[in-house]
């Protein structure tokens, strides 16, 4: 029992599981604020120029009664399908995808310009004969 709970114990403070949980919580926070961005701040203006459409209150009922919002809908038993909410989802994901996509283009950007910074203060430290092999290296990595 003592050698699997050390095992586990080096398992969880591993690197990447701890990387992975900060990555969760964050993940969760930041959710929570795309679909407030989404339900409070897009939304509403789009639900205006269509009209006063509440996306929240698009919905189809299954059966044979009509109700005036969801939650009345959902009060009665009533079968729904909530394709308004479906509406809010999909953005959610395309604002959360945009922001990943974003986010990783910069990093990738900044991770590339300190590469070509190290690479130039390397080449700088570097005798002629150092230079010739590392310029012979680079391109017998490039074949």
């Amino acid at each position: 029992m003592k050698k699997f709970l050390e095992e586990f114990k080096s398992f969880a403070m591993r690197g990447n599981v701890v990387d992975l949980a900060i990555g969760v919580v964050i993940g969760g926070a930041f959710g929570k604020i795309v679909t407030s961005l989404v339900n409070d701040i897009i939304l509403p203006p789009i639900g205006k120029l269509l009209g006063g459409v509440d996306f929240t209150n698009l919905f189809i009922t299954f059966g044979d009664e009509t109700y005036d919002t969801l939650s009345a809908a959902q009060e009665a038993g009533v079968a729904t399908w909530n394709y308004g909410l479906f509406i809010n989802t999909i953005l959610d994901f395309i604002i959360v995808a945009l922001a990943i996509f974003i986010l990783i283009k910069q990093m990738n950007k900044l991770k590339k310009k300190a590469e070509t910074e190290e690479k130039a203060q390397s080449a700088a430290k570097l005798s002629k004969q150092e230079e010739l092999l590392t310029e012979i290296r680079d391109l017998l990595k490039q074949k």
